[in-house]
């Protein structure tokens, strides 16, 4: 089973820094790396390093070449990539004393996706794969429909959360992943997590619900009912990549079979490996580490 990733794929900037830069203030930064990124590269990332066959549609400029080589390092199929003359994307990330982040984009490429560009790629997949998808690009609500109509399995992850969400034909999602604060915007609701999980059921009861939250584990709604995986605890370092590295373990474990609640074991446990190593798609841990 093949699983495409159409999405975001970023140069990271990222600064340590004491605490999030206020309003007026200007902070010294202890340290800065210059490293891959972008959710879409992320979960690709993590899909592949879990085993899957996987592969990678999107657009960079020249500038971030290095982003599809590191790819390719991890056995994703980039050949979906277009590297164009214009700039990437780029995200400033904030890494506070207190291992939190708080990002700031930039799409670049990641926001001039054509729909000539969509039917190309989504011409080369077939029934029964799935197309991982974010908030990350322009034209998902086109994507959706258009891989719904190949019949190929959807899973979207509305990250960044905005309004505009609610109008997109989620009817047509399979697996719907979201965090606390994607959750809470999705359902309009805030306050205990598990209501949020239960609400967004309720409104979507078509879809497999999954919402991590941090530290409070994950909630899951669906076919299998309702189930909580409480967090698999390691230190916490860099929690950058731990969403993208759960989405990536679930829908691997998924495709290996296992059942819901095995697959939020496992996703839970990578997403504490990772959260434990500094950076992206460099802490996201291999098969070998997880299905033991």
């Amino acid at each position: 089973m093949r699983i495409l990733c159409y999405g975001s794929l970023n140069i990271d900037m990222i600064f340590t820094v004491p605490h999030f830069v206020e309003a007026g203030e200007t902070l010294s930064s202890s340290s800065m790396t210059r490293s891959a990124g972008g959710k879409g590269a992320n979960q690709a990332a993590a899909l592949a390093k879990a085993g899957c066959e996987t592969y990678m549609a999107g657009k960079v400029g020249k500038d971030g070449q290095f982003l599809v080589d590191i790819l390719d390092n991890f056995s994703v199929d980039c050949s979906n990539v277009m590297v164009t003359d214009n700039p990437s994307g780029q995200a400033i990330i904030q890494l506070a004393s207190n291992n939190q982040n708080a990002i700031i984009l930039l799409p670049g490429e990641n926001k001039n996706i054509k729909k000539d560009e969509i039917d190309n790629v989504l011409g080369k997949f077939s029934a029964g794969d799935w197309i991982v998808l974010q908030n990350e690009i322009n034209q998902i609500g086109y994507i959706m429909e258009k891989a719904a109509e190949r019949n190929m399995r959807i899973c979207f992850n509305p990250a960044p959360f905005e309004d505009s969400v609610r109008s997109l034909p989620l009817n047509l999602v399979e697996l719907l992943i979201v965090n606390e604060i994607e959750g809470a915007g999705l359902a309009g609701t805030k306050g205990d997590y598990e209501e949020i999980a239960k609400r967004l059921a309720s409104l979507y009861p078509k879809q497999e619900i999954i919402m991590t939250a941090g530290s409070m584990g994950a909630y899951y709604a669906g076919r299998e009912g309702f189930i909580y995986q409480p967090i698999i605890d390691y230190p916490v370092v860099d929690t950058t990549a731990a969403g993208d590295t759960f989405i990536g373990y679930y829908l691997a474990s998924c495709i290996r079979g296992l059942c819901v609640k095995d697959a939020l074991y496992y996703a839970s446990k990578a997403s504490g490996i990772a959260v434990s190593r500094h950076g992206a798609m460099q802490s996201v841990p291999v098969k070998d580490e997880i299905f033991q």
